[in-house]
């Protein structure tokens, strides 16, 4: 049995507050575990008119989950406004980011589910992060090169080796040792987390049919075939370069466990093509399990009751898995 799981439900502007509640009302559906959500209680009550109950500490949820969805209330945090973003509402989803990551790693939750964010206005407020992740791996003490990024649907799991930076910048950025450590760091998330004891990493190429034998490009033969090289030497069934365009259809995606792409949207178009409703993104090489929604904050639809909670019932289920996972290991003295 594990402990309950934290939901930091994102900028109360956007869906995080409404799919959060929708996926506590789908719970039994969905045969979901305990959980509650970090935040303004009103953000959810103006998008949703089910039952909450505020909570002063995550041990209650367990008692409250069954009758209503449990919040553990961080105060008045501003006016509530869904659809209207501002510096309130982006220092409410930091706040809830915050306490989130503390109650997981402190042991009071198994695990952190991330709501949507803007992240132009957590700048605003001068958040310094690329994004959730990274903010998420500073807290943990992980340096961002040995974490990665993996977004998961019931059929592909992608990795982009470089995240959001300008497209001109990721022949500047990839580089063999961060392939291998990204890959490194993949492989031992997939046994950890997925319980694949032998995971099989695909590797995409950078330019146009992985540059047709260095025609249209060396990327592949100068940087991709030493590094995917160096990882078989570690004894890590990696493969590859491919050429990007025939990585992805059925007979393709069942030759690999993890496809591992070169820049964001060369990993994000397949996964949301394929499941844009269920979609997860996950963090591996964390102490701690921590899941999302693959998608966005989605402010034109706030406060409609149009918010598919599909990828965050994706993101809870996966966060349970991954943390009943963990458990299992540590109950066997694994690493």
């Amino acid at each position: 049995m594990i402990r309950p799981l934290a939901i930091a439900m994102g900028d109360s502007a956007g869906i995080g507050p409404e799919i959060t509640a929708k996926a506590w009302k789908a719970r039994e559906l969905h045969s979901l575990p305990t959980f509650f959500a970090v935040g303004d209680p009103r953000a959810v009550e103006k998008a949703w008119s089910g039952p909450v109950a505020r909570i002063d500490d995550p041990s209650e949820a367990a008692r409250v989950f069954p009758d209503a969805l449990p919040i553990l209330s961080l105060g008045d945090m501003g006016e509530v406004m869904p659809g209207t973003p501002d510096l309130d509402s982006a220092r409410a989803a930091l706040q809830s980011l915050e306490v989130a990551v503390g109650l997981v790693r402190s042991g009071a939750a198994d695990a952190l589910v991330t709501g949507p964010v803007s992240k132009a206005q957590l700048y605003h407020i001068g958040f310094p992060h690329p994004g959730q992740t990274e903010f998420v791996a500073e807290r943990c003490g992980v340096a961002d090169e040995n974490t990665v990024m993996m977004l998961a649907g019931p059929t592909l799991r992608v990795v982009p080796i470089t995240v959001h930076v300008a497209l001109a910048e990721v022949p500047h950025l990839i580089s063999q040792e961060l392939i291998v450590a990204k890959a490194r760091v993949t492989a031992r998330g997939l046994l950890r987390n997925f319980g694949i004891e032998k995971p099989r990493l695909a590797f995409a190429g950078l330019n146009p049919h992985a540059g047709e034998g260095g025609a249209i490009g060396r990327e592949e033969i100068d940087i991709l075939t030493p590094a995917i090289a160096q990882l078989r030497e570690e004894g890590i069934d990696a493969t590859g370069p491919f050429s990007a365009d025939t990585m992805f259809h059925a007979r393709a995606r069942a030759g690999y466990d993890a496809a591992l792409c070169l820049y964001h949207d060369q990993a994000l178009i397949p996964i949301k093509t394929l499941h844009f409703d269920d979609g997860v993104n996950t963090t591996l090489g964390l102490p701690i399990v921590r899941t999302s929604p693959d998608h966005g904050t989605a402010f034109g639809i706030a406060g409609r009751d149009e918010a598919n909670p599909g990828a965050m019932i994706a993101a809870i289920r996966m966060a349970a898995m991954q943390a009943e996972r963990r458990a299992a290991l540590a109950a066997a003295g694994a690493p």
